[in-house]
């Protein structure tokens, strides 16, 4: 770590199988950040819990769900001797510093996160308080380490403009108290998101028009990461798709959610635009399509579950890592909750 000024942090939770959609619009730009920022990546299994039981599992689903997240980091290409790669429970100090956000934060904020909404749906009398406090746990989250850049999609862009807008206030609540300690310029930065390219967004394999899921009681609406060749060429060729050739040109897969979903697969796993993929395949029929996309995904996706296996026979070795990044995390994070406690007034 501290090979350069700029820090990222970003988490997946630990709930149910990894998939394509993960490892495109997530993982895959976690692995290629390394190069130029220190990294912390976490397993956030404190946000996990949010939900009812009945959706994260259980105890010993959790634990599993855990480990495969850190095998599918570690398999994707994150190194966790470079970087920082723990699991959010072991370092109390998110929840510490959550709780002093919580006082920082206001109601109006949070009553207009939309995530909470969708997530708690029409019974919202019955969702927990965690989950609609989770805005505040992922504001602590990035700034327990002073974070300065955090990858955001669209569906998490909101929440990154409430953790600025809780560091903003900290500082201006608190300004005199910092000044005093030598930050002149405010103790929490202000975090700045990073959108990588466009965004990938990976629809079911069995209806283009829904998200890719870990949900759908259909596995063949989606590529596990943890998926071997023979399983993820199935799925590829079983995938939905209509009877029509495919189109020479971007417009055409207007109304062609399936379509337009399969050649948006293959442009994010070749590194290319949807028009350069249709003008190799375009006029062509699926079959011929699917042939390329089944060689594509395998070559792409196979190391990947064929590493994850590997590191998943070895628990022990996937446990020690956690701990190794959480034995690191803490000790950045407690440096931060002295100086937080030494700015409200707390007493240590």
């Amino acid at each position: 770590m501290a090979r350069f000024d700029k820090l990222v942090f970003s988490g997946v939770q630990p709930t149910g199988n990894l998939h394509l959609g993960n490892y495109l619009g997530a993982i895959r730009n976690f692995v290629a950040l390394q190069a130029d920022y220190d990294c912390i990546y976490c397993v956030v299994d404190m946000h996990a819990i949010t939900q009812s039981v009945d959706v994260w599992g259980g105890p010993a689903e959790l634990a599993r769900a855990t480990r495969e997240v850190a095998a599918a980091y570690i398999a994707c290409g994150i190194d966790p001797k470079k970087h920082i790669v723990f699991n959010q429970s072991r370092v109390p100090e998110h929840a510490e510093l959550a709780w002093v956000f919580n006082c920082v934060a206001r109601i109006g904020w949070l009553n207009r996160m939309t995530q909470f909404k969708e997530k708690a749906g029409k019974d919202r009398e019955n969702a927990s308080i965690g989950l609609y406090d989770y805005p505040v746990l992922m504001a602590a989250d990035i700034l327990v380490y002073r974070a300065t850049h955090v990858p955001v999609g669209d569906d998490q862009k909101q929440h990154l403009e409430l953790s600025r807008d809780i560091a903003q206030k900290f500082n201006n609540d608190f300004a005199a108290d910092i000044a005093r300690l030598g930050h002149a310029d405010g103790f929490f930065p202000l975090p700045e998101p990073l959108i990588l390219g466009p965004a990938t967004r990976v629809m079911s394999l069995r209806d283009g028009t829904k998200k890719m899921s870990k949900s759908d009681p259909s596995d063949y609406s989606r590529i596990n990461l943890s998926d071997d060749a023979d399983a993820i060429a199935q799925k590829v060729r079983k995938a939905r798709t209509d009877p029509e050739p495919l189109p020479g040109e971007v417009e055409g897969l207007a109304a062609r959610p399936e379509a337009d979903n399969l050649v948006g697969i293959f442009a994010a796993l070749e590194g290319a635009e949807k028009s350069a993929v249709l003008k190799t395949f375009g006029g062509g029929q699926f079959s011929t399509f699917k042939a390329a996309l089944v060689d594509l995904a395998v070559a792409k996706l196979g190391p990947i579950g064929a590493e994850m296996k590997r590191l998943q026979a070895d628990p022990g070795y996937i446990d020690s890592v956690l701990a190794d990044g959480g034995a690191r995390a803490r000790a950045l994070a407690a440096k931060t909750m002295d100086d937080v406690k030494d700015i409200v007034g707390f007493l240590r």
